[in-house]
C-alpha cells in the first residue's frame, strides 16, 4: 500500500466461506492486530455479561421473546437481586461500533464481521472484505468442521444467512451481500482460503 497511515481491514462473511482463516492469515502477513475475540471481550466488560452471552449474539438480532421481556420487564421488589436483560440490537451495535473504531484509530487491524465494513466506511485507510461460496462447498466445510450431517449443516447456513442479513438491515439499513459496498468480494468455493489471502495481499500491494 501507497498510504502508511494505519490500516483497516474489515472482513464480512458468510458461514463456512473462511472468515477467521483468511483474517488471522492477513493479519500474521502484515503483522497487524487481529480484532475479534477482542470485541466480544470489551463489549461483555462494558454490558458486565459473561463473554458467551455475546458470543451468541454474532450478528444476530434478539428473538421475540427476548425483545419481549425487555420491553415490559418491571422493576423486581426492592429485595430481589435485579434480572440483567440483554443488551438491544441497537445498544450491542452502539458499543461494539465504539470499540471497533477505537482499535482501527489505534492500530492497524483485521477486524472481522459486526457491521465492521460500516461503521468504518470513513475510515481513510480502510478496506473491506466480502467472503462468500456456493452452498455446496460451504455445506462440506461446515460439516467438516462441526462434525455435523448435510441437513443439518443446511439448516446451519440458512439460519445464519438469514439472521446476520436481518441484523445488517436493521442496524446500518444496508444489505449485507451488497458487493458494491466492499472493495473485494471472493467466492472462496472457486478460489480456496489460502489463495484468498494471496489474492487481498496483492490487492493491497496495487492501492
Amino acid at each position: 500500500m501507497k498510504n502508511t497511515s494505519p490500516i483497516a481491514i474489515t472482513i464480512s462473511r458468510q458461514l463456512g466461506c473462511g472468515g477467521a482463516y483468511v483474517g488471522q492469515q492477513l493479519a500474521k502477513k502484515l503483522n497487524v492486530f487481529y480484532a475479534d475475540r477482542e470485541i466480544i471481550s470489551q463489549a461483555a466488560k462494558q454490558f458486565s455479561v459473561l463473554e458467551e452471552d455475546l458470543t451468541s449474539r454474532d450478528e444476530k438480532k434478539l428473538s421475540f421473546w427476548q425483545s419481549f421481556l425487555r420491553a415490559y420487564a418491571v422493576a423486581p421488589d426492592a429485595y430481589v437481586q435485579p434480572r440483567i436483560l440483554p443488551p438491544s440490537d441497537h445498544e450491542l451495535f452502539k458499543t461494539e461500533s465504539e470499540i471497533i473504531s477505537r482499535i482501527a484509530k489505534e492500530r492497524s487491524a483485521v477486524i472481522i464481521g459486526r457491521c465492521g465494513s460500516y461503521i468504518l466506511r470513513d475510515h481513510p485507510n480502510h478496506i473491506s472484505i466480502f467472503l462468500h461460496g456456493n452452498r455446496t462447498y460451504r455445506k462440506s466445510q461446515i460439516q467438516r468442521r462441526y462434525t455435523v450431517t448435510e441437513e443439518a449443516a443446511r439448516k446451519m447456513i440458512a439460519q445464519s444467512d438469514k439472521e446476520r442479513a436481518l441484523y445488517h438491515r436493521t442496524v446500518t439499513g444496508y444489505e449485507w451481500m451488497d458487493a458494491r459496498r466492499y472493495d473485494i468480494s471472493i467466492d472462496t468455493s472457486k478460489i480456496d482460503f489460502a489463495k484468498s489471502t494471496e489474492l487481498i495481499m496483492k490487492y493491497l500491494e496495487l492501492i
